[in-house]
């Protein structure tokens, strides 16, 4: 961390963890150009369950941030014991997080919908509740897979939990079309097929991620016996981790407002809006797998002094998440009618579709520097700077942008709420990190 050349460090300490999210990003656009063979209702439907979803996908990785963050921290400390309590108590949060989520699923996926869809055909509402309630009442695969990658990463095991994710996805993609369509004498379920196929590729990655555990991950004991909870632990878990579950749900909120805003226009428009999203994933996620590599050393570098190895991972960081983001604009903004046809697009659903790709790419210019200066303000300690640039771009412009920009000008105006949200993000962005680079990093000796 301290002497390996910036450049090599990074890209070795990022890519499993970049690969493990170009595999979750390929699984959710294979599950849904599926779907969308069923009928752009099918794909409406399924769209419009992101953000309970991703509400989902919040609570489990925020809280293993912050199982992480004591895991590691006891690891070096060298308290073995607490290490293990702290799996343990880990486990059991996730545990009642399953229970959260299987009782929302069981009570408020139909009203969910219902305030979603509007004058939208009744159909997109049936199968959407149909899909919904499957995944969050057999959550329990995706907390597992979630707790048991984090114990393995926070002990340094990357490859294993990069093996378990591609577990999940590769049976969740097998399974897709034999349980929507009905192949090798199966029933044909249709979107309650993507659900199963989705949930059994979540055990089955879970199940691998538990064995790794069991047999390589020496470093910790997982153990029911004499198991107490121990609020300490858990209070210690949520200090670290409840931020980030607010910043990850703050997402969440914003799906849900675009899709109210969105369906109101047309049913279509939410359809498109969840296709991006699936696409967008493939250049944003290994951008934020990308943070995963550059938080830690810059994070040890800070403890050690050595500003000019921040610095360097800072910039190497930089330049490798514009790369990804600027291929991400040239794709989008050359063949979005390609990708569009990936999903089986109607007519109508092309022409608002390609519109909004190549005006949305826009924001991917900016974007890159917002990420990586975010990994920047947790790395030294400033993740409150993190959070308010989420809260300022996703919440307090995103949405009344796109808003008034749809009473102005309906579907050809409400893209463009993208890039001027990111602008603004990028703004705030510029000033935070420019008073941590006045206040945490220039204070720092030249030389060690």
């Amino acid at each position: 961390m301290g002497t390996m050349p910036e450049g090599r460090l990074l890209f070795s300490m990022s890519l499993p963890m970049m690969i493990s999210m170009l595999v979750q990003a390929m699984y959710n656009v294979v599950d849904s150009i599926f779907v969308s063979r069923i009928g752009e209702n099918a794909l409406t439907a399924v769209s419009l369950a992101f953000p309970l979803q991703t509400l989902l996908i919040a609570i489990g990785a925020g809280t293993g941030v912050g199982v992480n963050s004591l895991l590691s921290k006891s690891l070096g400390e060298k308290d073995y014991e607490k290490a293990n309590r702290t799996a343990m108590n880990g486990i059991f949060l996730y545990f009642l997080s399953y229970l959260l989520s299987a009782v929302i699923g069981i009570l408020a996926v139909r009203p969910f919908y219902a305030s979603q869809i509007k004058d939208a055909p009744i159909e997109i509402m049936e199968m959407g509740v149909q899909y919904l309630t499957i995944v969050m009442v057999a959550s329990f695969g995706l907390y597992t897979q979630f707790i048991f990658e984090r114990l393995l990463q926070a002990t340094g095991r990357t490859f294993f939990s990069m093996v378990s994710q591609l577990t999940g996805a590769i049976i969740n993609i097998v399974l897709d079309p034999i349980l929507i369509f009905g192949w090798f004498g199966l029933p044909k379920m249709g979107v309650a097929g993507a659900a199963v196929a989705t949930v059994i590729g979540q055990i089955a990655g879970g199940v691998v991620a538990l064995i790794y555990n069991l047999k390589k991950n020496s470093d910790i004991t997982l153990s029911l016996k004499g198991f107490r909870p121990d609020g300490k632990i858990i209070a210690t878990i949520y200090k670290v981790g409840f931020p980030s579950i607010i910043m990850q749900s703050i997402g969440s909120v914003m799906t849900y407002g675009m899709n109210l805003i969105l369906v109101g226009l047309s049913s279509t428009a939410a359809a498109v809006f969840g296709v991006y999203f699936k696409l967008q994933s493939f250049f944003f996620m290994p951008v934020f797998g990308l943070n995963n590599g550059i938080i830690p050393i810059v994070a040890f570098n800070y403890g050690a002094r050595n500003k000019r190895r921040m610095i360097r991972t800072i910039k190497w960081g930089m330049l490798i998440a514009f790369c990804f983001l600027f291929a991400g604009f040239i794709v989008f903004e050359t063949v979005p009618e390609t990708l569009l046809l990936m999903f089986d697009a109607s007519e109508n659903m092309l022409a608002i579709g390609t519109r909004a790709l190549r005006i949305i790419a826009f924001h991917y210019l900016i974007a890159w520097f917002c990420i990586v200066a975010g990994s920047v303000f947790q790395a030294v300690g400033n993740g409150m700077y993190s959070l308010y640039v989420s809260v300022a771009r996703q919440l307090v412009v995103l949405l009344p942008t796109a808003y008034i920009l749809a009473k102005l000008g309906g579907l050809d105006l409400i893209w463009w709420s993208f890039p001027i949200a990111e602008l603004m993000s990028c703004l705030i962005s510029t000033i935070c990190l420019v008073l941590t680079v006045k206040k945490v990093i220039n204070p720092l000796p030249d030389e060690v």
